[in-house]
């Protein structure tokens, strides 16, 4: 058989497409103007916006817990967890998971069907929505940790992603997520962390050590949520929990690597510092 004449074009390599960068960078500019903003402003604008975007991510995980139409009903629990955050800034804590739980009540009349993933939908988001709003608090300070907590997270996916892409090699996790590979993780890891160590010194006079160790674990967290996420996508063989943000998918998909970190910044400040005073105790030491 004769080989046909011309030029032969070189195929891409799998995985090293990138002609999705441009809607990524887009989608990215404008969620980081609307966090900044928000969190700027913080009190009751932060918590809208806080629980419309977890009352929103909980809409994904419903649709792909009941892998059918949502109904009324599911609906009213998406609009539960929304106002969640709202009713934390009024009325506390306590208030807030009773939203919460009579969310889960009517999950109940849902039927079996996806029962303990729907209830273990509703407890992380609205614990979530919970997390953030301590850590934003009321003050300068809430800022900061925002900040914080924001740069090193997404500092380690956009590390993450551009160095996976360009270096390859061998695959972190290949039943759970076939495109992550070693040389990405390390990436984020590193420029993650140097990116919170950088605001850390800025914001605070607290020892160096701490701030690395903090900017570390927090990266990690990021990539280990980013994981579990995939993990559970797997599960219910989807891909994207949607498609809502051109180049990144849904909500999940945009806020899988904050879950683990925002936990961790409120335990370490919660207990070193008082619940109170998250950010504080998560900056000051």
């Amino acid at each position: 058989m004769n080989r046909p004449e011309g030029p032969v074009s070189k195929p891409t390599p799998p995985g090293r497409s990138w002609s999705d960068i441009g809607p990524r960078l887009a989608s990215a500019i404008v969620l980081i103007a609307l966090t900044a903003t928000t969190l700027y402003i913080g009190s009751y604008l932060f918590a809208a916006v806080v629980g419309a975007v977890y009352g929103g991510a909980y809409r994904e995980w419903e649709a792909m817990v009941s892998r059918a139409p949502l109904t009324p009903v599911s609906m009213i629990l998406v609009g539960l967890v929304a106002v969640s955050g709202f009713v934390y800034l009024l009325l506390g804590f306590l208030a807030s998971l009773g939203v919460i739980a009579l969310a889960c009540i009517l999950a109940l009349a849902m039927g079996r069907d996806g029962l303990p993933w729907r209830i273990g939908g509703l407890l992380l988001f609205g614990l979530l929505i919970v997390s953030v709003l301590a850590m934003r608090g009321d003050g300068v300070i809430g800022i900061w940790a925002g900040v914080y907590l924001g740069t090193v997270v997404w500092m380690t996916d956009s590390a993450a992603f551009f160095t996976g892409r360009q270096i390859g090699g061998e695959k972190l996790a290949p039943d759970i997520s076939p495109s992550k590979t070693w040389s990405g993780a390390l990436g984020g890891l590193a420029l993650g962390t140097g990116a919170g160590l950088v605001v850390w010194l800025f914001v605070t006079d607290s020892p160096f050590w701490i701030g690395l160790i903090l900017s570390a674990s927090i990266s990690i967290l990021g990539q280990s949520g980013d994981l579990a996420e995939s993990a559970i996508k797997r599960h219910f063989r989807i891909k994207d929990s949607g498609d809502i943000i051109p180049g990144h998918g849904g909500l999940m998909d945009r806020l899988d690597s904050l879950t683990f970190g925002v936990f961790f910044v409120l335990i370490v400040g919660g207990l070193h510092a008082g619940f109170g005073s998250v950010a504080e105790g998560l900056l000051y030491w």
